[in-house]
């Protein structure tokens, strides 16, 4: 299916929300594939693109977040990879190679609300001793790995996935000029409060890309979007979908995987270009 563009007077934006097979925001079971432990220095020039390395640093309370660094020989852009609810970066253990191999940077973090879903384990959820109640904690997180990406030098892209869908629009409205764009897969009004994403995304006008379930969640996804101070797209709907970021992985979406994963790196290279 072609993948559809809304043009501005500025800039090419893109807000295509793509509906799938639906999920709970606890997620579901994702492929085996541990990260290795967190550790070292985050600079990994000698990595061949694909690989990872082991990182870590400070949230601004002082918790020590995880992640897994897949550097890019001549990247494009770093994308800052966070997981859904129950989970942590090994649901990006088969999306980050790929990001890394197609000339992305790629960082995927643990963040201080989840689990070992996707068969990992969250270091940063191990390090405080249990997951944090609260969705809206994790943010302190997703903050610190945008600090962390930045020192790069390469332009910022955020990838959230189920909550971490919602935080991310928190995130480009308190940092207007530091993220170049935002992927959103099944985002909803998962927070306290119930109109705080719908009320970040009104301040948000980079380009947007979003999947989303069918039914509810797809019609949570289109609140959100219709705050956005842009023209917007009609939904695109794929055969086959699932969950959050999981939609891109194999073992969960056998069906729609691929195509799932095209419209991505579409939208990728016409906001990188």
């Amino acid at each position: 299916m072609p993948f559809p563009f809304v043009r501005t007077s500025s800039a090419l934006l893109a807000f295509p929300l793509i509906l799938a097979a639906c999920g709970s925001d606890g997620g579901p079971v994702g492929e085996n594939a541990n990260a290795p432990p967190a550790s070292g220095d985050p600079t990994v020039a000698a990595l061949a693109p694909g690989e990872a390395q082991p990182v870590q640093f400070e949230a601004s309370d002082g918790v020590t977040v995880h992640g897994a660094w897949y550097p890019a020989k001549e990247p494009a852009a770093t994308i800052l990879l966070f997981h859904q609810a129950g989970a942590n970066k090994a649901e990006y253990a088969t999306i980050a190679p790929m990001l890394a191999k197609a000339g992305y940077n790629a960082l995927a973090i643990d963040q201080r609300s989840g689990g070992d879903m996707f068969g990992g384990t969250n270091e940063t959820v191990a390090g405080i001793g249990g997951s944090a109640p609260d969705y809206e904690a994790a943010l302190a997180d997703m903050d610190a790995a945008l600090a962390w990406a930045r020192t790069k030098g390469e332009p910022v892209i955020v990838w959230g996935s189920s909550y971490s869908a919602a935080l991310a629009f928190l995130l480009a409205a308190q940092h207007p000029g530091e993220i170049a764009a935002l992927l959103t897969f099944s985002p909803g009004e998962y927070l306290k409060d119930k109109q705080a994403v719908r009320q970040a995304a009104s301040k948000v006008s980079i380009p947007i890309f979003t999947m989303a379930a069918d039914g509810k969640e797809a019609n949570a996804a289109m609140a959100i979007l219709s705050a956005v101070p842009r023209e917007t797209n009609e939904p695109v709907v794929p055969q086959h979908d699932a969950h959050g970021s999981s939609t891109l992985i194999a073992a969960e979406n056998p069906k729609g995987a691929e195509a799932n994963r095209a419209e991505v790196m579409a939208f990728l290279k016409q906001v990188t270009q």
